[in-house]
């Protein structure tokens, strides 16, 4: 039985390209800054996939161009909220954090040791952070934007 519910872009594995600039931040001790900057690349393409998903379903579904602006505001502003924005920072400052935390506190640790555990730690948060940070999304949305394009 298919799901006709489910989101292609939202409940599928396809979700996590949006965190493809957190793994960018994972690594940015160990990688270029370019690279880091193509994976934001990667997590914004995915953001404007989502956008043109949605507002083709409403144009398919309803046509009226004040509709389909919500629904494509709603997704533009969720998907770069949800996959970009917050989870970008958070992981960057989780990653500075380490940096700072084993530098003052191992300080004979080799810097290389130490860029390799902020990897590592960066990647492991990135699983915690993605609920919790796409439901206060959703919580944020439905108190301020989608109140508002409701009125």
């Amino acid at each position: 039985m298919v799901e006709t519910n489910r989101d292609f872009f939202r409940d599928t594995w396809v979700r996590y390209l949006g965190y493809a600039n957190e793994v960018g931040e994972s690594f940015r001790p160990i990688v270029p800054v370019k690279v880091v900057r193509a994976s934001y690349g990667v997590a914004f393409a995915y953001v404007l996939a989502d956008t043109a998903d949605k507002s083709w379903k409403m144009i398919r579904k309803v046509g009226r161009p004040k509709k389909v602006l919500i629904e494509t505001g709603d997704a533009l502003l969720w998907q770069t909220l949800a996959s970009v924005v917050i989870p970008g920072f958070t992981i960057n400052r989780i990653c500075v954090l380490s940096q700072r935390v084993l530098s003052r506190n191992v300080p004979k640790m080799p810097l290389s040791v130490r860029n390799w555990l902020t990897v590592a730690l960066g990647l492991a948060s990135i699983p915690v952070i993605v609920r919790p940070i796409d439901k206060a999304v959703t919580i944020m949305m439905d108190s301020t934007y989608r109140k508002w394009v409701q009125a």
